[in-house]
């Protein structure tokens, strides 16, 4: 940062800025300046004749206009502004306070004239006057601002800060900045995508072009610390690439939250968000059919099984501002299950949304689907109950196939039962080519929901998309936390490379492809480019305002258990059909009947029943011949 020496103007500045002027001293500024204005507009009229001037000089009509004044400066409270923060809103009240002195002024002089008592002064002389004590007012507390900010910038340790984005929110953003009572930062700079704005200045500051202003050398040779992005409508791409260059120059990056989240329709500097990897990884918004989806939820029971997972959570969100008949989540973890009740209730009152009913349940328990089932009559199920974790089921299959395959073998025989409309399964690319044991109960778990289209009218649907960012137990958390503690990062491998969704991003597909589907389908969604994990870990560290190799550092650690460099979300011998979304296609899978699926089933139970650990993978293999593991002890039934 930025350290002048000190100085004797510095401690004059410094005891300025440390103290507040109270508001009836103020006033009294605001008064003599209005006497001073009248002489002044007196000796402007008469050309600075005091012979002429002495025509007019009234000690009553002195005390009059000030008396007048002065009412308007208490009535509007011009005068209660801190004069170092003066901002539109401060002049905007000098502008009305002034107004309302000078309309008195020119009703008591005409009064005074119709009644033939005399005047206060001239018309000429009171519009003089209210142009000058106008102008007074304003240039005071301006005076005594860039006598604050000279204060603060020469005492005090500052950010050079560069602003892209010269609109309404760059300007606002500046203010923001220069309010902030420490002195922390100085913009040095806007930047503008609009080629119309470059080499021009903003309230006295230069307007560059991204080209110039995101150039490595001029971000150092100008010691810029910080940009902020202040465009609102800022599409994801060009933020990115905004970013990016800031990053590599060292500099940190923060964004200008959203209008509607600004307090009282004001910005402050502790606003200003810290952008995320999240951010960085964000691709641009997609658009859904609202209406679509509305047409086929409204009215409707919905249940939202895995409801206090990451996934099942944001589905519960965004179904909950529908108009939907019940709103029923279950999950086995009652206190993230009670974190999701309160969130949504909470919704519920301020924003009028729909009020959950929250059952404490495991998909594994038949019976306690069935009561659920029975007590409520769901018209729509979304089933994200699910284990997820590669590794760790990689090490304990029998949880991993109980949950992911025979849970959803009986919450979709319970929807089956009970004749519900739509059945929505959340699955994962891993059930592509799997090479873990995770991935392949997945799989199975499509193949199942998949078969059961032929033996009712319930619509089975499966939706597969790849990680989100974070999820509990995705990578992002994890770097994050790693960071925190001071390191080593750990990634797995230097090639290892993942697709990237958010979780709105990932549940609003799902609902759009459960509102669009005719059951059978396996749905794929478009992930973007994948992306490589050892770049997304050193891009956190900068996000951090750390150095790699010197502040912390990146350890490989070899592939887990199950763990594949590439992800796909299509195997090789599939080929996808195209929706009316662009984003969301149709998978062509191979399918099982449900006699055949059922009977591999039956077979697998047994196989559990009798604790045999190996023998349940090779019975998945079985199910699933694309199955091959990596990095796994079943290897060997390969």
């Amino acid at each position: 940062m930025y350290q002048p020496r000190p100085n004797m103007i510095n401690l004059l500045l410094r005891f300025y800025r440390d103290r507040f002027l109270s508001r009836w001293t103020v006033l009294l500024f605001d008064v003599v300046t209005t006497l001073l204005a009248l002489i002044a507009s007196i000796a402007l009229r008469f050309n600075f004749s005091v012979d002429q001037a002495q025509r007019v000089l009234s000690l009553p009509s002195f005390i009059g206009v000030l008396t007048l004044y002065t009412f308007g400066y208490i009535a509007i409270g011009s005068h209660k502004g801190i004069l170092r923060h003066t901002s539109l809103d401060d002049v905007k009240k000098v502008l009305k306070s002034t107004g309302w002195g000078f309309g008195l002024a020119i009703i008591v002089t005409l009064s005074l004239s119709f009644a033939g008592a005399g005047r206060l002064f001239p018309v000429s002389i009171l519009t003089f006057h209210f142009a000058l004590t106008t102008l007074g007012l304003i240039g005071l507390r301006l005076v005594a601002k860039s006598i604050y900010i000279a204060g603060t910038y020469q005492k005090s340790n500052f950010q050079n800060v560069l602003i892209f984005g010269s609109g309404d929110s760059g300007i606002m953003t500046k203010n923001a900045l220069q309010q902030e009572q420490k002195g922390k930062y100085r913009v040095v700079a806007f930047a503008d995508d609009n080629a119309n704005r470059w080499d021009k200045k903003l309230q006295n500051i230069p307007i560059l072009s991204p080209l110039k202003a995101l150039d490595k050398s001029w971000l150092a040779e100008n010691m810029i610390e910080l940009v902020v992005i202040a465009i609102q409508t800022i599409n994801p791409t060009r933020r990115n690439e905004i970013s990016e260059a800031a990053l590599k120059a060292g500099v940190k990056v923060k964004v200008v939250p959203a209008y509607r989240t600004w307090i009282d329709g004001n910005l402050t500097s502790k606003q200003l968000k810290s952008i995320k990897i999240e951010d960085l990884l964000q691709r641009n918004k997609i658009e859904l059919d609202n209406v679509n989806i509305s047409g086929s939820v409204e009215g409707k029971t919905v249940l939202v099984t895995g409801a206090a997972g990451s996934i099942g959570s944001e589905i519960a969100r965004q179904l909950s501002f529908y108009n939907l008949k019940n709103l029923i989540l279950i999950d086995h973890a009652e206190s993230p299950l009670y974190d999701i009740e309160q969130e949504l209730k909470e919704s519920y009152r301020t924003k009028k949304t729909i009020n959950p009913i929250c059952e404490v349940a495991n998909v594994k328990d038949r019976y306690r689907m069935d009561t659920i089932f029975d007590n409520y009559r769901p018209d729509i199920v979304y089933h994200a109950a699910a284990y997820k974790h590669v590794p760790i089921i990689e090490k304990s299959p029998y949880e991993g196939i109980f949950v992911n395959v025979f849970g959803t073998r009986i919450v979709a025989d319970t929807a089956l039962r009970y004749g519900v409309e739509r059945f929505v399964m959340v699955s994962t690319d891993k059930a592509v080519n799997p090479t873990n044991v995770m991935g392949a109960t997945k799989r199975v778990a499509e193949l199942y929901t998949q078969s059961l289209n032929e033996l009712g009218k319930t619509k089975f649907i499966a939706t597969r998309f790849g990680n989100v960012l974070g999820s509990n137990g995705s990578v992002v958390p994890l770097f994050r936390k790693q960071i925190e503690n001071g390191g080593p990062i750990t990634v797995t491998h230097e090639e290892i490379t993942r697709y990237f969704m958010t979780i709105p991003e990932a549940c609003n597909l799902v609902l759009e492809a459960g509102a669009m589907g005719q059951g059978g389908e396996v749905f794929v969604f478009d992930m973007g480019e994948p992306v490589k994990i050892l770049d997304m870990a050193k891009k956190m560290v900068k996000l951090s305002g750390l150095e790699l190799n010197k502040d912390i550092s990146i350890e490989i650690t070899g592939l887990r258990p199950g763990e594949k460099l590439y992800e796909e979300l299509l195997a090789s011998s599939e080929n996808t059909l195209p929706t009316h979304h662009p984003k969301i296609m149709v998978a062509k899978v191979e399918t099982y009947s449900n006699k055949a699926i059922k009977e591999h089933l039956d077979i697998l139970t047994e196989i559990m029943i009798d604790g045999d650990v190996v023998g349940m993978v090779r019975k998945v293999k079985a199910i699933v011949p694309e199955y091959i593991s990596e990095n796994s002890e079943f290897e060997a039934l390969d």
